[in-house]
């Protein structure tokens, strides 16, 4: 292990100890993981030594349900997060729902769930005479729940909950988290249609419907009154966040056949009612060679490999995993989701020597992201000639979908002719715990948030231990620069970077990737109302799936604690 907290991190999350006693090092968790994935190939010895290559060196790291229960025995999920099955408006349908999500936590599952199908707060209920209650105080139940979870395990709960602009608790919803020690368990987004932007943009009445989107209409009320309130609070709590459902619709490969109104805790996996997230990063700073001098450069081809590997690794765990509900077995088997991303990217670019915040920063950043989802095709297309294709697989259709017809014409050509294994391929997730089990990596494509923090991590016995850390390129560079006069703003924080980085570097990549890219707008303390408002419109019109702005002070419940003077990143942004 290459850093304190790397190996802090491995103990507390991943180290398996089992009847044989606990794991030594690493290389023995990389072994189990290797050994248990490649089941599911008909030469698992051959896949084994490919897959254990795979993740040595830190080339690729899977997700942490992945690391932590493959090869275990335990009765556990190698899926991260889950998206609940369709909440009804019905006191069995809710206390099912509930049950259902206790089940996936329970086994280590994260989950998102779409509140919408709830009747406003107040609403007569026919069948009992008494009043409905509404969305946000049945999302309190689910608080506790995850609450209670949370109080015994190391792997903090998380939870995703969407209500549509036009749902008439929707000012409750948007208020909810001003209220301190309110669904703390909980990050909370707005599904955001079209329809209301053009509204807000020509100072229309909004509608708010019960059902929500189809039915009668109960309140109206100024769209811009409902976009200020939703500016406003994400201004002072960072919450909601947006997310742009009918982008989210028209742009997935699956339009077809399903419909989507919730995402993973974290937003980068858009997903249908009982559908899975099955995600690996790629590390981009295991891919760069004579970091810090004229010679730096970025080896493409062992990304290639990388990923070729990867999506036969990733499509493995479908086979090999456990699933808490058989419904959410059923979903991830008949689509075959995978999500490969990447994380060091901010630190990748500093090591080849590229600010974060420049045109060549980005153009790196987009064809490499490119080379991945073209690698990933082609992949998954070979894999389709190898096993078969998904099982929702319609040529005809799924050529139709905007993402695909925008591929190369030979891999169209190529799912035309053999299919394709995979529905959907590509999602950039936070990957902030494995991230520091690669020495403190920067986090997916977030920038550097400090050369130098305090980490909280929390330990077996439940905890918490604060540990110094530095960022895993400064360490690399201060190898070779100990007596340099100062630091090169290469390593410009987070929280010195204008709104306009952040929200280029997402656009640049959305267009190579099929699901969602996991990213917080940082923004200066002193950003206004209007500075979120504009954060919100940019990422609408570079067609970004989702938008999360965060300014300092605006939160507590803080995992990092910079020694330097830059923003904290809350608990709920993390993942595992």
């Amino acid at each position: 292990m290459n850093s304190h907290i790397a190996k802090r991190v491995w103990e507390s999350k991943y180290r398996h100890i089992g009847d044989n006693g606990a794991e030594r090092d690493i290389g023995e968790t990389w072994s189990r993981v290797a050994t248990a994935v490649a089941g599911a190939e008909a030469d698992p010895a051959h896949w084994k030594a490919r897959f254990l290559d795979l993740l040595s060196g830190f080339r690729f790291l899977p997700g942490g349900r992945v690391l932590a229960g493959a090869g275990t025995g335990k009765q556990v999920t190698l899926f991260n997060c889950f998206v609940s099955g369709p909440l009804l408006d019905s006191v069995e349908g809710i206390f099912g729902s509930l049950k259902e999500t206790a089940v996936t936590m329970q086994q280590g599952g994260g989950i998102g769930l779409d509140f919408s199908a709830l009747r406003p707060a107040g609403t007569p209920a026919l069948r009992t005479g008494s009043v409905a209650s509404g969305p946000l105080s049945f999302m309190k139940m689910w608080d506790t729940l995850c609450g209670t979870l949370l109080a015994t395990s190391t792997r903090r709960g998380a939870m995703m909950g969407t209500l549509r602009c036009d749902h008439p608790d929707i000012v409750r919803f948007i208020d909810a988290k001003r209220q301190e020690g309110t669904l703390e368990n909980f990050n909370l987004s707005v599904l955001v249609t079209d329809a209301f932007l053009e509204a807000v943009d020509c100072d229309g009445e909004w509608p708010l419907v019960y059902p929500a989107g189809t039915g009668d209409t109960v309140a109206r009320m100024p769209a811009s009154e409902l976009w200020r309130k939703i500016v406003y609070a994400a201004h002072e709590t960072a919450e909601p966040g947006l997310l742009f459902v009918d982008t989210i619709n028209r742009d997935n490969n699956l339009y077809y056949c399903e419909k989507i109104s919730a995402t993973n805790p974290c937003g980068e996996v858009p997903l249908p009612a009982y559908g899975a997230c099955n995600l690996g990063s790629v590390n981009l700073t295991s891919l760069v060679s004579k970091p810090f001098s004229s010679r730096s450069s970025f080896d493409n081809e062992a990304l290639r490999e990388t990923v070729t590997i990867a999506v036969r690794f990733l499509d493995d765990v479908i086979d090999v995993s456990g699933f808490p509900l058989r419904k959410q077995a059923l979903q991830a088997r008949k689509t075959r989701r995978i999500g490969i991303g990447i994380t060091g990217l901010a630190d990748a670019l500093a090591m080849l020597g590229h600010h974060y915040d420049s045109e060549v920063a980005r153009e790196f950043a987009a064809n490499t992201m490119e080379t991945i989802r073209n690698t990933a095709y082609a992949s998954s297309i070979e894999l389709a000639k190898e096993k078969g294709t998904f099982p929702r697989f319609e040529k005809n259709q799924y050529l139709d979908a905007p993402f695909i017809r925008r591929l190369r014409s030979e891999l169209r050509d190529g799912i035309a002719t053999n299919g394709i294994r995979n529905s959907h391929l590509l999602a950039i997730a936070p990957a902030g715990t494995i991230s520091l089990l690669a020495g403190n990596v920067s986090s997916g494509i977030e920038p550097i948030y400090a050369i130098q923090a305090e980490r909280a991590v929390r330990a077996s016995d439940l905890s918490v231990e604060r540990l110094e850390v530095n960022d895993f390129a400064y360490d690399v560079w201060l190898a070779g620069h100990r007596r340099a006069a100062s630091i090169p703003d290469i390593f410009a924080a987070a929280d010195e970077l204008p709104a306009t980085a952040h929200l280029e570097m997402q656009a640049c990549l959305q267009p190579y990737v099929d699901g969602a890219i996991s990213k917080t707008i940082n923004l200066p303390p002193e950003a206004t109302t209007k500075d979120v408002a504009r954060a919100f419109r940019f990422a609408h019109q570079a067609g970004i799936k989702g938008c999360t702005v965060y300014r300092p002070g605006a939160r507590r419940g803080q995992v990092l604690r910079a020694l330097a003077d830059s923003h904290c990143c809350d608990a709920s942004r993390e993942a595992d």
